[in-house]
């Protein structure tokens, strides 16, 4: 196989795929990129066997064929190319070169025939979602993913549409099993999506649905059997679904408040931040009392310190005291756009539900602490 082709758009292809291609795995191969010549184009395909990634490329192809080559290195040598064009040549006994008008490059590859195959599931059903409602759903719903390795089951995005008030919208909802994030947005024809009972994309799926998504543009979403399927221009991903079943969230929404608080977001998020100062492994909660138009926060750990700080908000309902997770807090309140945010609690052992005016179909949850 021989190419030359535009180094920026190799470039920004491969810097697509850093994230998905092993670069610690027992199979070798899954480090390598395919190119593979298609005509007056080239295609370049990662996979992690999990997720697959697939985008064409015009090309000057001067020899058909296909090659793998590190995808690591390949980023690296492009990112220190300041040519135009690229020029990628198959040699004699698994060797790859790679050059520009200063400088080659010999890596040595793999069997292209070893390459795990690019399947795209047929008769996938898409429906074109913007971007930016794509981005700011996933932004949304990131942040409460667990982390936790036991907590595997909730280490996705779950992804259902649901009707309300003869809408149809998309909803995506996350756990780690202390807070919850959900998001609904209307999406046309969204009935169309495969995704009866919900789905479960994984966390590294769905981050790469956000970068791709912050690019802007509509994005074409699809899901069949246990794949979700991802378009956009000459690019496509599948990725492989969970199978575990998400938890029943609605279960742990109240359905009514009997507090509830208004405050300005960014007071709030500031305050919180220097409750963490003093926060460790053993010390992470943060105590808010309310009263009369007052919010106090209050953080106390016995090998540091203590902090406390009072916001002016809108309440007037009897004395609560209930602590949290300040970090929680954190994450659900830098999520958010809107001015002002409401709190709506029941009790010291209820969770606590954040909503904003500028936050529609937002809802983040909290579930309190003992301190």
């Amino acid at each position: 196989m021989e190419i030359k082709i535009d180094r920026d758009e190799l470039f920004r292809a491969i810097s697509h795929v850093q994230s998905i291609i092993e670069k610690r795995s027992n199979m070798p191969i899954l480090s390598m990129i395919l190119l593979s010549t298609d005509g007056s184009g080239v295609n370049i395909s990662a996979t992690d066997l999990e997720i697959s990634f697939q985008e064409r490329l015009p090309a000057d192809v001067i020899n058909p064929g296909s090659i793998t080559i590190s995808g690591r290195k390949l980023f690296e040598i492009l990112k220190e190319s300041k040519r135009a064009e690229i020029h990628i040549k198959e040699k004699e006994n698994s060797w790859v070169s790679i050059s520009d008008e200063d400088a080659r490059f010999n890596l040595a590859c793999l069997p292209a025939d070893e390459y795990p195959v690019f399947m795209e599931p047929e008769g996938v059903l898409t429906v074109k979602i913007d971007g930016d409602i794509l981005r700011e759903m996933i932004n949304k719903t990131i942040y409460s993913v667990t982390l936790e390795e036991a907590g595997f089951k909730l280490s996705g995005v779950y992804t259902e549409k649901v009707a309300q008030e003869e809408k149809s919208l998309l909803r995506m909802v996350s756990t780690d099993g202390h807070r919850l994030s959900m998001i609904d947005k209307e999406i046309k024809d969204v009935e169309q999506l495969k995704t009866d009972g919900g789905v479960m994309i994984p966390k590294k799926g769905i981050l790469e649905l956000s970068k791709l998504s912050s690019e802007g543009g509509p994005i074409e979403l699809g899901f069949k059997q246990n794949n979700c399927v991802i378009k956009k221009e000459n690019i496509l991903i599948v990725i492989r679904l969970l199978e575990s079943k998400f938890p029943d969230y609605n279960a742990v929404i109240p359905q009514k408040s009997k507090h509830f608080v208004k405050i300005d977001r960014v007071s709030l998020l500031d305050g919180m931040k220097k409750m963490v100062i003093l926060s460790n492994e053993s010390y992470r909660g943060v105590k808010i009392t309310l009263e009369n138009d007052n919010l106090e926060l209050v953080s106390i750990n016995p090998d540091l310190g203590d902090a406390q700080e009072n916001l002016v908000v809108e309440y007037k309902n009897e004395r609560l005291e209930v602590g949290f997770n300040a970090r929680y807090f954190i994450d659900v309140l830098q999520a958010m756009d809107s001015e002002t945010v409401e709190l709506g609690l029941i009790d010291n052992s209820s969770p606590c539900l954040i909503r904003g005016e500028n936050d529609k179909g937002f809802l983040g949850l909290i579930m309190p602490m003992r301190l």
